[in-house]
């Protein structure tokens, strides 16, 4: 590869980019210090804006695909496929100030510190922010990206619905950002994503750098359990047709299996409606969901279906009826070797201690994956905390993964 001379040698500007965090993170900012953008709402179309203009700014052009998705380019000096980076600007009801936002804005440091330094490099460089990543709003997660790879098909896509009612395709033409561009139309030469880690692994290891290996598979299932209503104090517990009970069997359930798999099993309830919801009344609907993860695709799918067979015998024993369906289900995604090796070699050019890991968490680089060369690379996130209003990384740690994503996109940008 033909890197330009002085390129190694530069550094971003770490108050520059905490400016932009901050700046971001007051559109849809809470009372607690956290931020409420779900996708496609005002709060997100604000973001959206600010970022935006942010791109132009910096002499990168702007598009808009037909799923939402914001794609700025610097160009090249040759006519090439483009590195792209990049991430998601949209958050969970009350998220932080990094999660996805990290991906975006360290991307356009990149961009401007190129900039500043005068270097054209041959490929042009992409910046991505990716529709409806955290799927709190519509499903499945990572749908904008799922689009632009191919996995998700437009229209099905657009006809996702809000938990408050709207279609994705209302949505989008309501916030000005139902774009004409088609998903996916030039394959990047390469991808790479920077991201805090939501974990804690690599605060409790003392680790400044993880150099991401790939994504667990994911599977989301939704539960509908339909009971009777009747007094709390006068059915006897034999007579009772309690979908709470079953719910509150298969939550255990969910439990117990993590600790028998072990490794990186894990599986959480984390969503449920309660009908009718009074201290004094069985409930006669419960719907609830289940989100179970492993790095192992076999062991994900004999989870699953440990899960749903399990789900079926408690409703059998309790007397009620249950439904189910599928809401997300990703399989696991191997990084591209040579990618996680780059990342890991940049991060010890930079002297930073670096270690090899798998993202328990989803992300737009494993959809990305599937249609070229792709890697992470995390920093830490203090006290592990993520999806939080205490979200928080020292900045030390964001400018030493912002030029670790520097030397990549650089590096990349000359093959």
């Amino acid at each position: 590869m033909n890197m330009p001379a002085n390129a190694a040698k530069l550094s971003v500007s770490g108050k520059r980019l905490i400016r932009r965090i901050k700046d971001l993170g007051e559109v849809g900012k809470l009372d607690n210090g956290g931020v409420n953008r779900l996708a496609l709402t005002d709060a997100d179309k604000a973001g959206r804006d600010l970022v935006t203009s942010w791109m132009r700014a910096l002499g990168m052009s702007v598009s808009i695909d037909r799923i939402g998705n914001i794609i700025a380019t610097r160009k090249g000096s040759k006519d090439l496929t483009p590195v792209m980076t990049g991430s998601h600007i949209d958050t969970v009801r009350a998220g932080g100030l990094y999660d996805g936002n990290l991906g975006v804005l360290a991307g356009l440091e990149v961009v401007e510190t190129l900039n500043d330094a005068g270097l054209e490099l041959d490929r042009p460089i992409q910046v991505a922010v990716f529709t409806n990543e955290e799927g709190a709003r519509f499903a499945p997660d990572m749908l904008g990206s799922l689009v632009f790879q191919g996995g998700l098909a437009l229209d099905e896509a657009l006809q996702a619905v809000a938990i408050d009612g709207p279609t994705l395709s209302e949505e989008l033409q309501r916030i000005g950002y139902a774009g004409q561009d088609e998903c996916g139309a030039v394959k990047p030469h390469a991808y790479v994503e920077l991201h805090i880690e939501q974990g804690p692994v690599l605060e409790n290891k003392g680790v400044q750098i993880g150099a991401v290996t790939g994504v667990q598979g994911i599977c989301w299932i939704e539960f509908e359990i339909s009971g009777v209503s009747n007094h709390a104090g006068t059915t006897p517990m034999n007579m009772r047709k309690d979908p709470m009970a079953a719910m509150a069997a298969i939550t255990h359930f969910v439990r117990q299996l993590t600790r028998r798999y072990g490794g990186h099993q894990v599986g959480t309830v984390g969503h449920c409606k309660i009908r009718p919801n009074l201290v004094n009344v069985i409930p006669n609907q419960v719907i609830f969901t289940v989100d179970i993860r492993n790095t192992d695709r076999a062991l994900l799918d004999k989870a699953e279906a440990e899960v749903l067979a399990y789900a079926q015998e408690v409703a059998q024993q309790e007397g009620v009826t249950l439904q189910h369906k599928s809401l997300a289900r990703f399989d696991p995604i191997a990084f591209d070797p040579a990618m996680i090796d780059r990342v890991e070699a940049n991060a010890r050019d930079r002297d930073c201690s670096v270690m090899r890991m798998p993202s328990g968490a989803g992300h737009d680089a494993g959809i990305i994956a599937l249609m070229c060369p792709a890697s992470m690379i995390f920093v830490p996130s203090v006290k592990g905390l993520s999806h939080n209003p205490a979200e928080f990384t020292h900045e030390a740690d964001l400018v030493n993964g912002a030029n670790i994503l520097l030397d990549t996109i650089a590096a990349l940008a000359q093959e």
